[in-house]
């Protein structure tokens, strides 16, 4: 009777476990991309620097300076002066990966770095074993339409 508990218990976990990260899903894949426009708009500001990647793990806790919750696989990023809630695209000047990333937190706080990128995104952009990569941040900006 008690392998029977222990075995339902598990099985309890594990379903909870699978609905809190699909909270966390994201349709955005890393692709090329060559235009300097986005379907959000045009861009209004280019930075080139270094972007790193964390992770809840390595984030202290789970909420951000924006005070949404941290998603290791969400398409967000930290920056240090861009307004929490802008969509920026950013490209591995290594092999061309983009994705377009919302700022959600503060940081990176490392000499030469200016973006930092969630782990899910690092691995879309092909840098997550690197730690590391050359990239550029490309702020994407609404067409004002009046």
């Amino acid at each position: 009777m008690i392998p029977l508990i222990r075995n339902f218990k598990s099985l309890t976990l594990a379903i909870a476990g699978v609905l809190f990260l699909s909270g966390c899903a994201t349709t955005g894949k890393a692709h090329a991309k060559s235009s300097s426009q986005e379907d959000n708009g045009t861009v209004t500001s280019v930075q080139h620097g270094k972007a790193s990647w964390y992770s809840i793990r390595t984030n202290s806790g789970t909420r951000t300076a924006s005070g949404q919750r941290l998603c290791n696989n969400a398409p967000t990023a930290a920056h240090k002066t861009l307004p929490m809630g802008t969509k920026v695209l950013v490209t591995n000047e290594t092999n061309g990966k983009s994705e377009v990333v919302t700022i959600i937190d503060r940081g990176p706080y490392i000499r030469g770095r200016i973006i930092d990128l969630t782990i899910g995104c690092a691995e879309r952009l092909g840098f997550r074993h690197r730690g590391v990569a050359p990239v550029k941040v490309e702020v994407l900006g609404h067409l004002d339409t009046r």
